[in-house]
């Protein structure tokens, strides 16, 4: 005989999932989420600091003025291109470790690479600089981190934008126009701070489909080089602004 006071206790099918899982869930995500980015910006932070540490010691020991003309000047200059490639067209290659190796390779050459900028502007317009730009890049991070606005529209024109200031940099090389340089200048600062708020979006969405692969720990080296980049650059044009000359 049937038992009606029996209380089944198995899920049966079609049940909803209990809210409380999916809670719990979404913490463990949120969770996993913080800390992937927490560990990009580590990264970039540390790039960031180890490039402005090499500088100052070079252009201290003057060796930023064999940096500033001749062979070297050639070599440090197009030596974080060629780090940047390696790193992007051998990462499914290499191993963590070795990413990890060029990235704190390319930060030291960037060093090399930016010592000469204390040769052209004043030590206290280059700290006040690097200051503002990372108040700047943190405030546009956030934005890109916690808005609800999907920016992956702005993507290709951000690309697009980077790829026609390159070329009229080249231009500019020969026409040497100081009213040129500055719309440059201008204009890089608003692509790189766009940049930065793209960038923070895109490895935070990209998050959900690393989680728990042998990718992610690449991931977060490659997505410290984005932000690093995004900083430098915008650290470079916003100097030719509010940097005082020598």
């Amino acid at each position: 005989m049937a038992n009606w006071n029996d209380t089944d206790q198995r899920q049966g099918f079609g049940t909803v999932p209990r809210a409380g899982d999916a809670v719990a869930r979404q913490e463990t995500f949120d969770a996993g989420l913080r800390k992937h980015m927490l560990s990009i910006y580590n990264y970039m932070t540390s790039g960031v600091l180890l490039t402005g540490i090499v500088a100052l010691l070079a252009a201290q020991s003057g060796l930023a003025l064999a940096f500033a003309s001749g062979p070297l000047m050639w070599i440090v200059a197009l030596a974080p291109l060629g780090f940047v490639m390696a790193m992007s067209f051998g990462l499914n290659k290499m191993s963590r470790g070795t990413l990890q190796v060029l990235f704190w390779s390319f930060a030291i050459v960037m060093g090399l690479s930016m010592s000469t900028i204390f040769l052209r502007f004043t030590g206290e317009s280059i700290a006040a600089t690097f200051f503002a730009t990372a108040g700047a890049f943190a405030g546009l991070s956030l934005f890109g981190y916690t808005t609800k606005k999907n920016l992956q529209g702005f993507g290709t024109f951000l690309v697009m934008g980077v790829i026609g200031l390159l070329i009229a940099m080249v231009i500019n090389i020969f026409l040497q126009s100081s009213t040129m340089q500055l719309a440059i200048s201008f204009i890089g600062v608003l692509i790189f701070a766009g940049l930065t708020a793209y960038d923070t979006q895109r490895l935070k969405r990209e998050y959900q489909y690393l989680r728990g692969t042998e990718f992610a720990g690449k991931a977060i080296i490659m997505g410290a080089l984005s932000l690093y980049l995004d900083f430098i650059n915008m650290f470079m044009f916003l100097l030719q602004f509010m940097g005082n000359r020598e």
